[in-house]
């Protein structure tokens, strides 16, 4: 089972990547120093919910 924190820090990453490329191709480092940061804050909240998964399924 998916839970929320697992969907949204997914969606996180993914908007972080798209923000670091965008970064990049305009020669923003403003803006790509952005999406490296929010992508690492969504890899840290999906971590998150899948040790919440974890520990669900060992109870």
């Amino acid at each position: 089972m998916v839970n929320k924190d697992q969907v949204a820090g997914a969606a996180k990453q993914a908007k972080g990547a798209v923000k670091e490329a965008a970064g990049k191709l305009t020669g923003s480092k403003k803006t790509e120093l952005k999406g490296k940061a929010e992508k690492a804050a969504g890899k840290v909240q999906k971590t998150y919910g899948d040790t919440k998964e974890k520990v669900k399924k060992a109870m």
